[in-house]
């Protein structure tokens, strides 16, 4: 059996335990010994970070061949015609190469906590809320691909990381699941016990 934390990481925090600049980490969020991040969230984005003491289980989050799909709910400012959303779908070629084919839709304005601070919106702009779900860790893709179609990112939460989700977690809060870890490659899947979920004070 393995520990498996989900964090909901706030704005602004970084996903390290220290930092010489004196910016928030994650150990003003959490007390827990001998735990660390399977992979990592920007300090400006929000949403969901997976944390655990077992290497062989963050390695299964982690490596790109497991290719666990990330999903992200993705202010961006303006409207994304449907060439817009084909071209992030299909992949776009960044400095570091074409993205792989992606799931991408417009979603109804989520109901998604206040962010502190609040997004700046330009006047006279419609922003626009997408869905967009990839299966690649690069450095800030998310971002780099909406910029590059024309509409940059305003705001970006991670809602999902395979199979594990968000749900009702708040920023700050996190709950504990208990894994079972395949003892064989033929196992399918992780079973997870769910505890509720926990936020630190600060």
């Amino acid at each position: 059996m393995s520990l498996l934390y989900l964090f909901h990481k706030p704005f602004q925090v970084l996903t390290q335990f220290t930092d010489s600049q004196g910016r928030d980490t994650l150990a003003q969020w959490l007390d827990i010994p001998d735990i660390y991040p399977a992979g990592r969230l920007d300090y400006d984005s929000e949403g969901l970070l997976l944390l655990t003491d077992d290497g062989m289980l963050a390695h299964r989050i982690t490596h790109p061949d497991h290719k666990q799909p990330k999903t992200y709910l993705v202010l961006v400012e303006g409207q994304p015609d449907d060439n817009a959303l084909t071209a992030l779908s299909k992949g776009i070629t960044l400095k570091d190469g074409l993205t792989r084919p992606a799931r991408v839709r417009r979603v109804a304005s989520p109901q998604v906590p206040e962010r502190t601070p609040p997004v700046r919106r330009r006047a006279n702009i419609v922003d626009t809320w997408l869905e967009i779900s990839i299966t690649e860790g690069r450095n800030r893709q998310v971002r780099r691909m909406t910029a590059h179609v024309g509409h940059p990112t305003l705001r970006l939460i991670r809602t999902a990381i395979g199979q594990w989700t968000l749900g009702s977690l708040s920023p700050g809060e996190w709950r504990r699941e208990t894994i079972h870890m395949p003892r064989a490659p033929q196992s399918k899947n992780t079973r997870p016990s769910r505890e509720r979920p926990r936020r630190k004070p600060r």
